[in-house]
């Protein structure tokens, strides 16, 4: 009997994405995992695309930045003297991780060095932008009552990030 997809099912998906302009952003050939209809676990709108396949069927779902990444938010950017950097952050490109008083992180982007500022940006890098996810399903299972609960442990696995 083929297994299909429905509410606490283990997923297991292999994707890319494409930004607006069609070019590949970011891919991942291993498979990921995500219980569907559990809550906050795949955007909606890939979500509802993807119940009711099959293993080896594939889905293409395009999401404009509210259904997706959302927008920037202006009070995620932040500009400081570039002395005031550590020297292994003084770069575009950089990804420092900062914690706030009460211990939750956040990874930023160094975006621009210029006039000695640097600039790091917390949003999202594809926020405000329509994205297409092309989708293809890898396996199928039930889920255990402890990963409904807890989400499912992922591989470690090369995600290709363009």
């Amino acid at each position: 009997m083929k297994q299909t997809i429905e509410k606490f099912k283990v997923v297991s998906i292999t994707y890319r994405i494409v930004d607006e302009r069609g070019e590949l952003v970011e891919q991942s050939d291993v498979p990921v995992d995500y219980i569907h209809g559990v809550e906050n676990a795949m955007f909606p709108k890939v979500e509802a695309a993807l119940a009711g396949k099959e293993i080896g069927d594939s889905v293409e779902v395009t999401l404009l930045p509210e259904e997706g990444f959302g927008f920037p938010d202006k009070k995620l950017i932040f500009t400081d003297e570039l002395e005031n950097a550590p020297p292994e952050y003084r770069f575009v490109g950089a990804k420092p991780t900062f914690q706030n008083e009460h211990g939750e992180t956040m990874e930023m982007m160094v975006t621009k060095i210029e006039n000695d500022m640097i600039t790091v940006d917390g949003n999202h890098p594809f926020a405000g932008q329509t994205m297409t996810f092309l989708v293809t399903v890898a396996g199928i299972r039930d889920a255990a009552e402890a990963e409904i609960g807890g989400g499912v442990p992922q591989p470690q696995g090369p995600t290709t990030l363009q």
